[in-house]
């Protein structure tokens, strides 16, 4: 009987955990399937993907999760090794390919931004109106008391794409302050949670509301506020001539470093550096796969979008 390990772990644990597991050498457990991924994607992989394929192929599967670019950053470094990486957004991927450890990476799904919001804090009937469309969603979250939460913007594309989104809100509504009286600084700590804990938090009323992607907040069955296309970076007709308007600087390593906007599509590839390149690629294919994208889609996702990344 196939055992389907499947480990969910805090960003605090992140590194130790991949240093034991992901970074193993391909003998020690040559039937296992190591997966790193957005963590925003914990319940399509954990619950969906992961154990399908495990059982089809009868194997063992390792799934981790934690933001994109943290885990990016590891497998450049080799301090962790995965048969397969599922970034959100081409940006993780390219540090991989500058690395010369990923050549092509396949689009398997895409999502849009959202705000996601508590049922059981004190502000969900506001949030409810705002969801219905009868006040506008910003001003709940100007609410004194309201407490929203995000990601990190130098770890995490989520951490990126929200504060975009509140910079397009603020043209798009004409609201100019926006990023200012709702998110503060762009690395605001009272705000800020590891992209695996952010939902939790918000689902055991840690928070009011959070940024999230519409694909997590489907797949949690939390309450969320859908965002217009202007807003919500899923329209790739809308990048050039108006997603790419907005762009913000991060002091990333000691280093001023601009950001822009980005698809909001996920990308799976299989690094150079990975114990079981077959079962790697043989995963992104089952992904792709009529099962895999109702796996997909069962749990909130859309269709992928766009070419291959080369």
């Amino acid at each position: 009987m196939t055992i389907h390990r499947i480990r969910l772990r805090t960003a605090a644990t992140w590194l130790v955990t991949a240093t034991t597991l992901l970074a193993l050498p391909a003998a020690a457990h040559a039937a296992d399937l190591r997966v790193a991924y957005a963590g925003s994607m914990g319940a399509v992989m954990d619950l969906y993907l992961g154990p399908a394929f495990a059982k089809k192929h009868k194997v063992e599967y390792q799934g981790e999760g934690d933001g994109a670019y943290g885990l990016a950053h590891l497998i450049a470094a080799r301090k962790i090794q995965p048969d397969v990486f599922v970034s959100i957004t081409p940006g993780p991927i390219e540090i991989l390919i500058k690395a010369g450890l990923v050549k092509k990476a396949y689009p398997v799904a895409s999502t849009a931004m959202c705000i996601a919001y508590s049922p059981n804090s004190p502000y969900a009937k506001d949030f409810r109106k705002a969801a219905a469309g009868r006040i506008p969603w910003y001003t709940v979250l100007e609410m004194p008391g309201v407490r929203f939460g995000r990601t990190d913007p130098e770890t995490d594309p989520q951490g990126q794409n929200i504060i975009f989104a509140f910079m397009l809100a603020e043209k798009y509504y004409h609201q100019p302050d926006l990023v200012k009286t709702i998110l503060g600084p762009l690395e605001n700590q009272t705000q800020i949670f590891t992209e695996v804990s952010l939902l939790a938090r918000l689902k055991s009323g840690q928070m009011a509301a959070s940024s999230g992607y519409l694909s997590a907040a489907r797949s949690l069955h939390l309450p969320y506020i859908t965002l217009p296309d202007q807003i919500n970076l899923s329209n790739p007709s809308m990048s050039r001539g108006w997603y790419s308007k907005v762009h913000f600087t991060l002091n990333v390593n000691g280093k001023p470093k601009t950001v822009g906007t980005q698809p909001l599509v996920f990308y799976a590839a299989v690094p150079a550096s990975a114990p079981d390149p077959e079962l790697g690629m043989a995963f992104i294919h089952f992904m792709n796969s009529p099962a895999g994208q109702a796996m997909f889609q069962k749990t909130g996702y859309s269709q992928p979008e766009g070419p291959d990344l080369k």
